[in-house]
């Protein structure tokens, strides 16, 4: 199950970045990758969501500091998700060309994040497992 939530999860940020990757790069519309984007949104909870569940049952140590940074990641990648839901609605409403600075840097400041957060949490649960 938790390696299901992570192909579910992650697998989905990466399609959501690469979206707006394309957009970035000039080969679709906003509109397009907005589209592709908010599909993408409940494939990354319900993998987030069976990440955490599944992370329970796996008699996580507590006190070790790595997994006390996963946790935070994992905090981290929730807070960033409710707030990239907010952005994704802030896109979808933009009419204006080019993009106000303010929502590019939002989101390029919410993509970093959710890359830093997936890929720490991905690199120390591989770490915990061969440990």
């Amino acid at each position: 199950m938790h390696l299901a939530g992570l192909v579910l999860g992650f697998g989905g940020v990466l399609i959501a970045d690469y979206l707006t990757l394309l957009w970035l790069l000039g080969r679709t519309t906003l509109a397009e990758a907005m589209g592709g984007v908010s599909r993408m949104h409940v494939p990354i909870w319900v993998g987030l969501a069976a990440l955490v569940a599944s992370g329970c049952v796996l008699e996580p140590n507590l006190s070790s500091p790595l997994t006390q940074a996963k946790m935070v990641f994992t905090a981290l990648l929730t807070i960033n998700g409710l707030q990239a839901t907010v952005l994704s609605r802030r896109l979808g409403d933009a009419t204006s060309a080019p993009l106000p600075t303010r929502l590019l840097l939002w989101g390029a400041a919410s993509g970093a994040i959710s890359q830093l957060c997936w890929w720490g949490a991905i690199a120390i649960g591989f770490w915990n497992a061969q440990q």
